[in-house]
């Protein structure tokens, strides 16, 4: 099996930062892209930022210039770097990544439990 475990929410005030991470652990031959998504009340889940292995990155307009993603594939970890936060970027924050699978030899696509983050004065 495998597993994401997300890390590094919280509260922050308007223009503050945070820094979140995902581990990635279990039965693991190689991990392609790597994104992080959030989710707002009421809203629908949305990108943020994705990683590939090779570590080129795209990321939603509304956090371009202030959110950097970022990887370590040696540790199976990924970051997101959130500056200058929102108060409407308050969120559940999940990571997503694309496993190879070292039993079944299959790619797919799983979910941590997400991190709540909240922004607010």
């Amino acid at each position: 099996q495998v597993q994401l475990v997300e890390s590094g929410g919280g509260l922050v005030q308007p223009g503050g930062s945070l820094r979140l991470s995902c581990g990635a652990s279990g039965t693991i031959q190689s991990i392609n892209t790597m994104s992080w998504y959030r989710q707002a009340p009421g809203k629908q889940r949305e990108l943020v930022a994705t990683i590939t292995r090779g570590a080129s990155t795209n990321y939603a307009d509304s956090v371009k210039g202030r959110f950097t993603i970022s990887r370590n594939n040696a540790k199976r970890t990924v970051y997101l770097q959130m500056n200058d936060l929102k108060p409407e970027e308050r969120a559940v924050y999940y990571c997503n990544a694309n496993i190879r699978d070292i039993i079944r030899f299959t790619s797919s696509d799983h979910w941590g439990k997400g991190t709540q983050v909240t922004v607010s004065s």
